[in-house]
C-alpha cells in the first residue's frame, strides 16, 4: 500500500502510536499537531486520507472538515474524526458535517487500521490495490516489476516510484514539486529539475519502437498519466 495519510492530533503519544503503525502497514504519513497548520498542509497537498482530532488548537476539527468540503480539491477526502465525545448527538454532528466515519478515544489501534482500510477500499482502490493495469502497461506493487505488453520494462526504484505515483491518478497533472513530495519525500531537498530527467529515463523504458507515450508533460505546470491511454483515443 502507498497511500498517503494525514493525522491532525495535537497528543503527541496517540501520533506516534499511530504513526507507528500506519507506517507498518505501508502508509506514508504526514503528521501535524494544530488544525489551522493541518488546514494548510491539506491546501499545498491533499493526502489520500485523513485522520482529524475533534479538539485541536488553532482550529477544530469540526471547523477544519467544514472547510474541506468546501473546496473542490478536498470535497471528497476520506476523512475519520477522533474524538473523546461518545454521544450519539456529538457523533451526528461530526458526521452531518462531513466526516466519514467516527471513532470515540480510547480506541483499539486495530480498529481504526481496519476502518482506514475499509474507507480507502471504497474510495481510492487503486491505492490498495496490489496489481495497477492502463492500456498494456501493468503495474505489479508486490513484485515491483513493470511489463507493458507482457514484456518486462526494466526501471530503477525512483522510476517505479514515479510511474506508481502518476498511475495511481490517471490525467490528474502534477508539477514537479508536488511529485518530487510524493515521489522523494518532503524532507529530502532534490532540484526540480530532477524530475525532468527521471521522467525522461521512464519514458526510455516505458516507450520502445513505436509504442504510445502515456506520460502528458503538460508545459508550464508539470506531467500527468494520460487517462486517455489504451482507451483508443
Amino acid at each position: 500500500m502507498t497511500a498517503r495519510i494525514l493525522i491532525i492530533e495535537d497528543e503527541e503519544p496517540l501520533t506516534l502510536l499511530l504513526r507507528y503503525n500506519l507506517e507498518a502497514e505501508g502508509y506514508e504519513v504526514d503528521t501535524s499537531a494544530r488544525g489551522d497548520e493541518g488546514d494548510l498542509r491539506l491546501k499545498e497537498s491533499p493526502p489520500d486520507l485523513a485522520v482529524i482530532d475533534w479538539m485541536l488548537p488553532g482550529l477544530s476539527g469540526i471547523e477544519l472538515i467544514r472547510r474541506l468540503r468546501t473546496r473542490p480539491e478536498t470535497r471528497q477526502l476520506p476523512v475519520i474524526m477522533l474524538t473523546a465525545r461518545g454521544e450519539e448527538g456529538e457523533r451526528v454532528r461530526g458526521l452531518a458535517t462531513g466526516a466519514d466515519d467516527y471513532i470515540v478515544k480510547p480506541f483499539s489501534v486495530p480498529e481504526l487500521l481496519a476502518r482506514i482500510r475499509a474507507l480507502l477500499r471504497r474510495v481510492k482502490p487503486e491505492r490498495v490495490a496490489e496489481v495497477l493495469v492502463a492500456g498494456d502497461i501493468e503495474l505489479d506493487r508486490e513484485k515491483k516489476r513493470v511489463s507493458r505488453s507482457g514484456r518486462e520494462v526494466p526501471l530503477g526504484p525512483t522510476e517505479f516510484r514515479l510511474l506508481e505515483f502518476l498511475m495511481q491518478s490517471p490525467g490528474r497533472v502534477f508539477s514537479r514539486e508536488q511529485l518530487l513530495n510524493g515521489v522523494w519525500g518532503r524532507d529530502i531537498y532534490i532540484d526540480e529539475r530532477t524530475v525532468d530527467v527521471h521522467v525522461g529515463r521512464l519514458r526510455k523504458g516505458l516507450n520502445r519502437g513505436r509504442a504510445s507515450d502515456p506520460i502528458r508533460t503538460v508545459r508550464g505546470a508539470g506531467y500527468a498519466f494520460n487517462d486517455r491511454f489504451g482507451k483508443g483515443a
